[in-house]
């Protein structure tokens, strides 16, 4: 028996060495990234390698911990290329998915972006509301969100932002409230879909959820949202976009003289349609999204020969590497058992109460992602929710749209919230347009705070 007795304590000792340690190890890695003190790729890896070391290694002495995190057995199935019929998706260690995904869609950006896509669709659309500042207001919102939902909201502003400053000096008006809605906007629409923003990407690729089910779910939310939100934005910045003065347009650059490659434009535009079709479809073809992305990539550099070097030079390396080290600390918590922890504490706040819960993933969700990183918190509380379906009984897709339109929306609220609003925000400072936090909170505080209680309330009526 006293052998028995001192297993026993040996092994919870582990366990709570490595649960300590996991925490410790996330902690240190959030603050690092909420005070930018390092580029965010080497903090995530430097704590990933930590969480190896430390967690798996000293605190579980586990090398199954160790190979389930780092996951990389899943590439080499069936399942990650091509799923017949319906798979049950699950979170574990690294969400190679996601990285295949989202590296093969900044090849396709980055391809578009070099025969000037962008530029021309933006040029193209103020040209067609005959350069007026009230329409291209509400034209550039319609059209942030629009992209938002197939290209990464970061490379949407990063475009837009620059074309709206571009245009504010020949048209004299101020950039700053277009650019805020704009952002708003690209958050909102990302929302939308699978591939739209990148919690959503974790989401869909954690659980297996298919492009039709965000747009039937979050899709349906997200454009309810944006009728409101247009009509807000609107009134709340018609004064001060509203202008008596004349500008001559005649000698306004047209909208093809933008293009730099007109053989490089169609077949790019052939492409991002090809993507946007197999997205739709990918629940029945039953291609996922990584082999979507490497497809996508692949074509993107074929029809690109001359260019690859300058393409992927361009691809943001930085943030699949972030990507990288993020899953394998939240591993660390998920193989310890702190999320579990985490789960049964939320379940116990809510009391069993279907509504509370869902309140507090959904508020919760936007607050946190108000201020810190919304991909770190969603790959957090992917398990999380997990975890609550099956401890409470709660249903896991109406947590999974909670979470999606909490992290998504609530990003919005602050200049830092997510990286489209830090993008946005840079672009109008190199400009000459800084925007404080003041500026920046006056309106998308209270945009935000209407868009989460109309998502709650759908999601009330429609769901419980």
């Amino acid at each position: 028996m006293r052998y028995i007795a001192l297993f026993f304590v040996i092994r919870y000792t582990r366990t709570m060495l490595a649960q300590i340690l996991s925490v410790s190890i996330f902690i240190v890695m959030f603050m690092l990234i909420i005070f930018e003190t390092f580029e965010r790729h080497y903090i995530t890896l430097v704590c990933g390698a930590l969480t190896l070391l430390l967690v798996f290694g000293l605190g579980m002495k586990s090398m199954t911990a160790v190979i389930d995190t780092l996951n990389v057995k899943s590439i080499f199935t069936l399942n990650f290329w091509h799923v017949s019929g319906d798979a049950e998706g699950t979170s574990c260690g690294i969400n190679w998915e996601t990285i295949f995904f989202i590296a093969g869609m900044m090849i396709m950006v980055e391809g578009m972006a070099r025969v000037g896509f962008f530029r021309w669709l933006c040029m193209l659309l103020a040209k067609t509301v005959k350069y007026k500042i009230l329409p291209i207001f509400v034209t550039f919102m319609i059209m942030s969100a629009a992209l938002s939902m197939f290209i990464d909201s970061i490379t949407v502003i990063l475009f837009l932002a620059a074309v709206t400053v571009e245009l504010s000096q020949l048209l004299k008006f101020n950039p700053v409230p277009m650019i805020i809605s704009e952002i708003f906007c690209a958050n909102l629409g990302g929302s939308a879909t699978m591939c739209g923003d990148p919690p959503n990407i974790i989401i869909g690729t954690s659980f297996n959820y298919s492009f039709s089910d965000f747009i039937q779910n979050t899709g349906v939310m997200a454009g309810i949202c944006m009728v409101f939100i247009l009509i807000f934005f609107f009134f709340a910045y018609r004064k001060e976009l509203s202008t008596t003065e004349s500008v001559d347009t005649s000698n306004f650059p047209q909208p093809k003289s933008v293009i730099t490659d007109k053989k490089g434009f169609i077949v790019s535009s052939i492409i991002f349609l090809a993507a946007v079709i197999l997205l739709i479809t990918h629940s029945m073809t039953g291609f996922t999204v990584p082999a979507i992305g490497v497809f996508i990539a692949i074509a993107t550099l074929i029809t690109s020969i001359k260019h690859i070097p300058e393409i992927i030079s361009k691809v943001d390396h930085k943030t699949l590497l972030f990507f990288v080290g993020l899953f394998v600390v939240i591993g660390g918590l998920e193989q310890t058992g702190v999320l579990e922890i985490i789960a049964s504490f939320i379940g116990k706040i809510s009391g069993g109460n279907v509504y509370l819960l869902i309140a507090i993933i959904i508020w919760v969700s936007a607050i946190a992602s108000a201020f810190i990183d919304n991909i770190p918190f969603a790959a957090t509380m992917i398990p999380v929710i997990h975890s609550l379906a099956e401890t409470t009984g709660a249903s896991l897709p109406t947590m999974t749209w909670a979470l999606a339109m909490g992290t998504d929306v609530g990003g919005n609220a602050t200049p830092i919230g997510a990286s489209a609003n830090v993008v946005g925000t840079s672009v109008a400072a190199k400009a000459g347009y800084p925007i404080s936090w003041g500026v920046y909170c006056k309106k998308a505080v209270p945009a935000t705070i209407l868009a989460l209680a109309i998502c709650t309330v759908i999601i009330f009526i429609r769901y419980l």
